[in-house]
């Protein structure tokens, strides 16, 4: 749309509350890709649907994209494997010999432990969390929506304060396009750092939620449930299928922690290597999509090796289990073709634009810095995506700061910081959704628990951010 209007919050408003009031998550991707449509074909519902299809169809004519799904299939695929060798129950049993993890408290300390230091891709800090962690968390009656709030919270909020990955890549040329002098841009990026506040507090807030035990509203019931035995509320839909985690079928070799661990190594270590490879030797300038896809190909060629040298499986099952492992993550990879769709709508409709646009109109120097991080959060909860959102808020904060005459990092903090935070919040989010799956728990009820202690950690970094701009 050429000058967009309120109307383009129509699609992903719908999208939300039906996803929270139906439950249905697919079918609210798909009602709000089809209205968004529908609008752009002058409210025509029929070209609208035709439209729906052909722009789903073209999410994966993007290489990112199909990367993305692709790298989920994988991971599908490796955590089969993994349970299939018994290497998950290998590793937990070595945890418990050195009492390195012998309670719940322990079980959730590993899982953020586990976010913090996998800091390279969003996506794949809270696969390997949610693998390594979930078998702990249920054998110790710890909740699986506890376990997403915990990957999730460590997550993105992580990466996001690292220069050197595919994060610091993006918002990087972000910088230089919207006028940053190049060689100013990273020094910007890095005294941004010390202002991303609602980061700082994600990740903190979910280290006192585990170590001082801050359960409340809905993460207190499904603690309560989760101590009673019962896994998953009745009716709830995991978004893993239970039978790809690999715990009902006894392994054909004794259960050790290295068929876990190395596979895992090796997923992560190659990830600076892919980034290195595509980026012509520059970490910055490389492939996120390319690299992740990398890493989890090698991870799980690194699973194959090992359970052939030790004659455990056979080239034709480790093929049926990969396969059975890729099929049980083809739900997430409808809903991330679902909201990357739904994504390419709202840019053509400018949703993101309008909300930007509409906080312009009513700026005031006094209150800049905190409207940043709220227009930055709302548009990122409409989108679903943190990037789109920084894509969006960087060439608006860039002059803004230039042209009252003040230091462009705690402006450029303001934008990143709120589109991490709408992100985490949003029901349409890529991270929330693969969160989700990684913790095996429905996804409404990942968004329900977790929202409370979002909005935490968005009113903490809100009081910051006003008082940084007295400040200023």
């Amino acid at each position: 749309m050429n000058d967009p209007t309120w109307v383009s919050l129509l699609p992903p408003l719908l999208a939300i509350g039906l996803a929270i009031a139906t439950r249905q998550v697919y079918l609210s991707l798909a009602g709000g890709l089809w209205l968004g449509w529908s609008i752009l074909n002058g409210w025509n519902p029929g070209a609208g649907l035709m439209e729906t299809v052909e722009s789903t169809v073209r999410v994966l004519g993007d290489a990112g994209n199909a990367m993305v799904i692709m790298f989920t299939l994988v991971m599908g695929a490796l955590i089969a494997t993994v349970g299939a060798s018994g290497g998950v129950a290998g590793f937990v049993a070595a945890l418990e010999r050195r009492r390195l993890v012998t309670g719940g408290r322990g079980a959730q300390l590993l899982a953020w432990v586990i976010g913090v230091m996998i800091f390279i891709e969003s996506n794949l800090t809270v696969l390997v969390a949610g693998s390594v962690s979930r078998p702990l968390f249920d054998r110790y009656r710890n909740s699986r929506e506890k376990l997403a709030y915990l990957i999730d919270s460590t997550s993105a909020p992580i990466c996001i304060l690292i220069p050197l990955n595919a994060w610091g890549a993006t918002n990087l040329r972000l910088l230089s396009e919207a006028g940053v002098p190049e060689g100013d841009a990273l020094g910007v990026f890095l005294r941004s750092i010390l202002f991303n506040f609602y980061s700082f507090a994600a990740v903190l807030l979910a280290l006192a939620v585990v170590l001082f035990r801050l359960d409340w509203g809905p993460m207190k019931r499904a603690e309560e449930r989760a101590a009673r035995g019962e896994v998953l509320w009745p009716g709830a839909t995991p978004m893993m299928d239970e039978g790809v985690l690999g715990g009902d079928e006894e392994p054909p070799v004794a259960p050790r922690a290295a068929n876990m661990i190395v596979p895992i190594v090796v997923l992560v270590a190659m990830m600076p290597v892919g980034l290195w490879v595509t980026g012509g030797g520059d970490l910055t300038a490389g492939s996120g999509s390319t690299s992740v896809l990398w890493a989890s190909l090698a991870g799980l060629a690194t699973a194959w090796i090992m359970l052939l040298l030790q004659k455990a499986f056979t080239v034709d099952e480790l093929t049926r289990i990969a396969l059975r492992g890729a099929g049980g993550l083809v739900p997430l990879a409808l809903i991330l073709l679902l909201a990357l769709a739904l994504g390419g709508v709202t840019r053509e409709l400018g949703t993101g634009v309008f909300v930007a646009g509409v906080a312009q109109e009513v700026l005031s120097p006094a209150v800049f810095l905190p409207l940043i991080f709220v227009v930055s959060s709302a548009i990122a909860f409409s989108i679903g995506s943190s990037w789109g959102t920084f894509a969006i808020m960087i060439p608006i904060v860039v002059p803004a700061a230039a042209a009252l005459d003040l230091d462009l990092a705690p402006f450029l903090a303001a934008a990143l910081s709120g589109g991490i935070f709408g992100d985490h919040c949003s029901p349409i989010s890529d991270t929330t959704i693969i969160s989700s799956m990684a913790a095996a728990t429905d996804h409404v009820d990942h968004v329900r628990t977790q929202l409370p202690y979002a909005l935490v950690g968005g009113a903490m970094a809100t009081v910051c951010y006003a008082a940084v701009g007295v400040l200023l």
